[in-house]
């Protein structure tokens, strides 16, 4: 089998970065990160059609908002306001430009 990329998109490996950081880092341990992603993949599974990397990164976020919301490293307020700048950078971004985040805009 040809070798295939790990992540279809670059957030996708921005997500498991963090996640792998903030582990390395002592803010959770891997138990308590695999417990989540489990909860999550049983919660929320990929409807028809979404492709098997996608459906399991989108449920990575999920899993890793909630834990660091659990664990008080960001507040609930603070990361929606965070997803929210990132949609609106998205959104004003041209097609094929990498996304710019600009605070406070």
């Amino acid at each position: 089998m040809p070798d295939q990329p790990t992540f279809d998109e670059p957030w996708q490996a921005q997500a498991f970065a963090i996640t792998l950081k903030l582990h390395h880092a002592g803010r959770f341990t891997w138990s308590e990160w695999t417990q989540y992603l489990s909860r999550e993949i049983a919660a929320d599974p990929a409807p028809q059609g979404q492709g098997d990397n996608s459906a399991y990164y989108r449920q990575w976020l999920a899993a890793l908002e909630k834990l660091v919301a659990d664990k008080g490293l960001v507040s609930p307020s603070a990361l929606a306001e965070r997803k929210n700048e990132w949609h609106r950078a998205h959104d004003r971004t041209p097609h094929g430009q990498p996304v710019e985040l600009r605070r406070g805009r």
